[in-house]
């Protein structure tokens, strides 16, 4: 078997599940726990499918982090419900779902998933820069199509997406960007900025759809290279105009759509595994505390199929 690392975009990962596991089974004391065996859930199918070695949960320790807003104050703006001066903005999450949310911390580390974030910096942050540091082939997982412009097939990173649900899950490689949009994954990130994304609160480049971004980028190679087009006169009077018009926007728009690949961590050595005595019956106590039943069996078997 190929040794290879799957990120997890929990976030993504665990709304999907809170919305689509029907609230039927509850905890003893009454309270929800569909996302939680939701994800145990998913967690078991992507172990079973894809077989990776290592497994890490990527975090939103920031899900909308100052330094992006300083750049589009209108970035996820309209998921806000309430502004916190000296940390993270309060996001908008139904009330079932956040109060699940420190058990769904204690099912990953209860079944051996590492959980990795980083204060300012969102999930897709630490997905990046571990995808770009692995030594190993990458599955990000996510429903998230922001995270295509990490896509390369050259070190075999990929992204498995959700968007369609666990039972339609998508390998995208280069092919399958180039294919849906017209853009290499390396150009996604500009694409992206100029097309803009109203559930982001990204404006884009008025009048630049994604037919029209995918065309210049194909002449011009990059954003900046369709500014200096632009700048020189190689671009229609209309489409000047827009990108005149946007200028601002296009100014900064490109560090807040960019993943960040740089940040201060590294992939940790835990393997997929099947947990010791110990471990296994600290994991069933958690079930049964929880009533999170067959999920968590399902998980565990699911790892020590692989480890």
């Amino acid at each position: 078997m190929t040794d290879r690392l799957m990120l997890l975009d929990t976030a993504s990962l665990y709304f999907r599940a809170f919305y689509g596991v029907p609230d039927k089974v509850k905890a003893p004391d009454g309270s929800s726990v569909n996302a939680v065996r939701g994800l145990l859930d998913i967690v078991a199918k992507l172990v079973a499918l894809y077989r990776p070695t290592q497994v890490v949960a990527c975090w939103d320790d920031d899900w909308r982090p100052q330094w992006r807003v300083d750049l589009i104050p209108s970035y996820k703006a309209h998921r806000v419900v309430e502004v916190v001066p000296s940390g993270p903005d309060v996001e908008e999450v139904p009330d079932p779902l956040e109060q699940q949310i420190p058990l769904i911390r204690e099912a990953l580390g209860a079944i051996g998933v590492p959980i990795i974030g980083v204060a300012e910096h969102e999930a897709d942050d630490v997905i990046g820069t571990l995808a770009t540091r692995a030594a190993l082939p990458v599955d990000i997982v996510t429903g998230d199509r922001d995270l295509f412009q990490l896509v390369d097939d050259a070190r075999d990173v990929r992204v498995i997406y959700t968007a369609r649900g666990m039972s339609n899950l998508e390998i995208v490689t280069d092919a399958a960007v180039v294919g849906r949009y017209g853009v290499l994954p390396s150009q996604y990130a500009d694409f992206a900025t100029m097309r803009g994304d109203a559930s982001d609160g990204l404006p884009g480049v008025k009048g630049v759809g994604e037919k029209s971004a995918a065309t210049l980028l194909q002449a011009h190679g990059d954003l900046d290279g369709i500014r200096r087009a632009a700048s020189a006169g190689l671009l229609t009077a209309a489409a000047a105009a827009r990108f005149a018009a946007a200028s601002d926007y296009l100014d900064v728009a490109p560090t807040v759509v960019r993943v960040v690949t740089d940040l201060d961590i590294a992939v940790p050595g835990v393997a997929v595994r099947a947990l010791d005595a110990a471990g296994t019956e600290a994991a069933e106590a958690l079930a049964h505390r929880w009533n999170l039943g067959s999920s968590m069996t399902r998980a565990l078997t699911a790892l020590a199929s692989v480890g």
